[in-house]
């Protein structure tokens, strides 16, 4: 049996979200991230020991940065590119060391989310505004449109030619000299990520909770990966080039071997954004928090125990939705007791009624013991406490608006978050009630109008919008 990853250390510098990671070229066993807080960072690894640095900070965007790659060395840039995307709708290039950009591209209308380079110095990028834009020499040589809203996903298959593109309609597709050649469908909701496993087959995540394998030329789905529970935004494919990783809005990182979830790692968050497999095995995330986290199946690499105990008591305090509860009455639940007989399989979880309220154990095969992440919120008896938040569909929120969207029609729920990014929010509302990509604007100034001067700790409220229409 495959060894469990353990957490290998924590890296701290943003000031908000990570929401994009990406494995660095320069330097060796280097990370690059990219956060909310409108910088990337390269971080550097000092060899044989488990400490990275913050070796550069690269600056220049003047809105959150979403997205992230790396181009190849060349005879221009002997050291190769980092690439960032953002909301700014611009794209900045950096040499490694650099913290100012050598070179800005310009062309999208809306955030740059998207990223990824081909051979021959192309380089791919989806935006909300609904395209693709393909670059080769710092200029826009071809857009591909055909998506009906924001391309959140793309993906380079070199040795064909053949680029990828997913979207919050749904749909992946495959271009070829600027042309759709093929349109897979299957995911029921936004498409969120895309990563390449091999010359014929690639793999796509989505809001759905789902992860799909397809074949590029015949377009079936070849395979379906349960076991989030909520929107999966990133992938990674491991290096044996088959088996990959997901993070997503339940808390966390999975590990898939031989197309079944091997582990399960939890978050003391509520959003793992980005996820990245290294070339020396370890694997990385982007969090909510602000933090990236490096886990390792080697021995040597594993965290000091100090650090792992402080990882474990921020889990065991973590808030959990009470939605996985369902039906589930909690005085049905086995009382810590239960503790003491041993889990079925590695990352099996259960929940314990404390008298007090529910709290939420994992089993960790490799320890032998059940380790807590996490306390149901709402869980004390048949009463819901929400401590001055709204609860919205099992979570609580600082606001859930009632929107109308037009006459006759009912009203839909807009939970936010004062941590929340508002634009992002929007966008989160729009892809799930499928409407139109021109309310965006409005619906995040909606957002920022409602909650002006509001900080963090702040009540519940509830307001209502004039309809869209």
């Amino acid at each position: 049996m495959a060894t469990p990853y353990k957490l290998r250390c924590n890296l701290a510098g943003h000031q908000k979200d990570v929401r994009a990671l990406v494995s660095a070229i320069f330097p060796d066993n280097g990370l690059i991230s990219g956060s909310r807080d409108n910088t990337s960072c390269i971080w550097a690894n000092k060899d044989g020991t488990n400490e990275f640095h913050q070796e550069t900070v690269h600056r220049g965007h003047t809105n959150f940065v979403s997205s992230l790659c790396v181009m190849p060395p060349d005879d221009t840039y002997p050291q190769g590119l980092i690439i960032t995307g953002s909301n700014d709708k611009t794209i900045l290039a950096y040499t490694p060391g650099s913290a100012e950009p050598v070179f800005k591209l310009t062309g999208h209308e809306g955030n740059v989310c998207a990223l990824a380079s081909g051979k021959f110095g192309f380089l791919l990028s989806g935006s909300w505004d609904k395209t693709a834009r393909v670059w080769l020499n710092q200029k826009c040589v071809m857009v591909l449109e055909g998506h009906e809203m924001a391309v959140w996903a793309v993906g380079i298959i070199s040795g064909q030619g053949i680029m990828l593109t997913g979207s919050a309609d749904k749909t992946i597709k495959a271009w070829k000299a600027g042309k759709c050649i093929q349109v897979y469908k299957g995911h029921t909701d936004c498409v969120r990520g895309l990563g390449v496993v091999s010359e014929s087959e690639f793999l796509s995540c989505s809001n759905d909770a789902s992860i799909r394998r397809w074949a590029v030329t015949s377009g079936d789905c070849l395979n379906v990966y349960f076991g989030h529970t909520n929107y999966v935004y990133s992938l990674s494919i491991l290096p044996n080039g088959q088996d990959f990783i997901t993070g997503g809005e339940d808390r966390t990182l999975r590990v898939w071997k031989d197309g079944d979830c091997f582990q399960t790692l939890y978050h003391p968050c509520e959003s793992v954004w980005a996820v990245c497999a290294l070339p020396n095995g370890d694997i990385a995330t982007g969090a909510s928090d602000g933090m990236i986290r490096i886990f390792t199946q080697v021995a040597e690499r594993v965290a000091s125990q100090e650090v792992l105990e402080t990882y474990e008591a921020s889990l065991a305090s973590a808030p959990v939705a009470s939605q996985p509860l369902g039906d589930i009455k909690v005085e049905d639940l086995p009382g810590p007791d239960s503790l003491q007989n041993p889990g079925k399989k590695d990352s099996q979880t259960t929940m314990i009624n404390t008298g007090s309220g529910v709290d939420v154990y994992q089993w960790d095969a490799s320890q032998g013991r059940w380790i807590k992440i996490g306390n149901v919120v709402g869980s004390s008896g048949s009463t819901q406490r929400t401590s001055g938040k709204t609860l919205h569909e099992g979570k609580e929120y600082d606001y859930v608006f009632t929107v109308d969207i037009q006459e006759g029609a009912p009203p839909l729920k807009l939970p936010f978050n004062i941590s929340e990014e508002p634009w992002m929010a929007a966008q989160k509302f729009l892809d799930k009630h499928q409407l139109p990509q021109a309310y965006l604007e409005q619906v995040a100034n909606f957002i920022i109008e409602n909650t002006k001067g509001v900080t963090l700790g702040m009540g519940s409220a509830m307001a209502h919008t004039d309809p869209f229409t």
